[in-house]
């Protein structure tokens, strides 16, 4: 598996206006609302896009339903990598099980063209493993 840059970073909110409390109003973060309770900006530097997503959001991603399961480790944030195309998506998730990983859920392409797969880290970390095209239109090395 070749990871080329880190794709996005998020929190994992529980309480999402907690949350933006801290990351919107006290941090002055540039997050926008992009649905209901998740925030995200891909304004700030050094990070391709931030988040604040909801616990009951990353649960419907990973588990296809809004609650967290109670029999695995709450997450506290969320980190992807990307790879070079979809198809990488598919050869790095079957590296991840070869080595012993459970993937959350296959590797699959979301509504907004990304396609990801997922496990949760030894550290209680989501971590995906992605392709988004429009990250790689603008693909700078320096950021």
């Amino acid at each position: 598996m070749q990871v080329q840059f880190i794709t996005s970073v998020a929190i994992i909110a529980p309480d999402p206006p907690a949350s933006r409390k801290l990351y919107l109003d006290t941090l002055g973060l540039p997050l926008e609302q992009l649905d209901e309770d998740y925030y995200a900006s891909e304004h700030i530097a050094g990070s391709k896009h931030f988040g604040v997503w909801p616990l009951s959001q990353a649960a419907q991603a990973c588990y296809g339903t809004p609650d967290w399961p109670c029999d695995v480790p709450i997450p506290q944030a969320s980190i992807e990598f990307e790879v070079a195309n979809a198809n990488a998506v598919a050869d790095a998730a079957q590296e991840l099980q070869t080595q012993g990983y459970a993937l959350l859920h296959p590797p699959r392409t979301e509504p907004w063209g990304q396609t990801v797969a997922r496990i949760l880290s030894p550290e209680g970390l989501i971590v995906g493993l992605s392709f988004a095209l429009s990250l790689h239109a603008q693909t700078d090395p320096a950021t």
